[in-house]
């Protein structure tokens, strides 16, 4: 599933090489954290979350086909000021 996200991801992005996927455990369920460049955030979220629902819902299914139960949470870190 990382896999999947990882080439899913830097294909929507102008910035792929500062994509990051990383898997945490919660709960019995995985969830992904994606980490990018600011400007890209938008572009995986989509118009109207369009993009990020369809990932959401790709990998579900694909997760639900191996028995397990997985999640994406886009993580913005703000640099402080």
């Amino acid at each position: 599933m990382q896999a999947f996200l990882d080439y899913v991801v830097k294909g929507l992005v102008k910035h792929p090489d500062e994509v990051s996927v990383t898997p945490v455990e919660r709960g019995g369920m995985t969830v992904y954290e994606l980490r990018m460049h600011p400007e890209d955030v938008g572009r995986v979220i989509g118009k109207q979350g369009v993009a990020i629902n369809a990932i959401r819902s790709l990998l579900q299914a694909g997760s639900a086909r191996q028995g397990l139960r997985c999640s994406v949470e886009i993580v913005e870190e703000h640099p402080r000021s």
